[in-house]
């Protein structure tokens, strides 16, 4: 039985590597976001709009612990789940978390396009963009830097270099675990 919970910023590729490395590892692939949309049937935006930040992180934290129990899944989890609640130390007793990193020039450029459909980026401007980026990295990192893992992904921008990740991850997540 294996779980593997991938976390990031938005941006980051989360949904891109998790899809790959699921088919490569034989996993049935999860977004948290489109399962809490299932399940509630209203979008983010709509959850995010009806019940405020605080409402939505809350029914975040209860789809994960949902989800979470099933069994040989990747779960790509939203930017902002590692960061509320106990949410980050649930995944690591759970399973494998891994941190996709990326740098907020990286991120900016990825997030330049979907801007809309992101509730935390509506009508922002790019430098706007990046500061608010900069911002919640730097209060989302002591987070995301409790996952066991952590792979650099601000070169992905290529099918190649995406397998190129996938095979790391692969790697990393084959070796024993290490005393701590």
């Amino acid at each position: 039985m294996q779980r593997i919970f991938l976390i990031g910023y938005m941006g980051a590729g989360k949904t891109t590597v998790g899809k790959a490395l699921s088919k490569a590892l034989g996993l049935t692939f999860y977004d948290l976001d489109w399962y809490i949309e299932g399940r509630r049937h209203r979008t983010i935006a709509q959850l995010f709009e009806q019940e405020g930040e605080e409402g939505f992180r809350k029914i975040e934290q209860n789809m994960l612990h949902e989800a979470a129990e099933f069994e040989d899944i990747l779960l790509s989890c939203g930017g902002g789940t590692p960061c509320f609640f106990d949410n980050i130390d649930y995944m690591n007793r759970q399973g494998n978390v891994v941190y996709l990193k990326a740098s907020p020039e990286v991120l900016c450029k990825h997030l330049r396009m979907g801007r809309t459909e992101r509730p935390l980026l509506k009508g922002k401007n790019d430098e706007e963009l990046r500061q608010f980026i900069e911002e919640q990295l730097r209060l989302r990192e002591p987070y995301y830097n409790k996952a066991r893992f952590t792979i650099d992904v601000s070169l992905m921008d290529t099918y190649e270099k995406i397998n190129i990740t996938v095979e790391k991850i692969k790697a990393i997540l084959s070796k024993p675990p290490q005393p701590i």
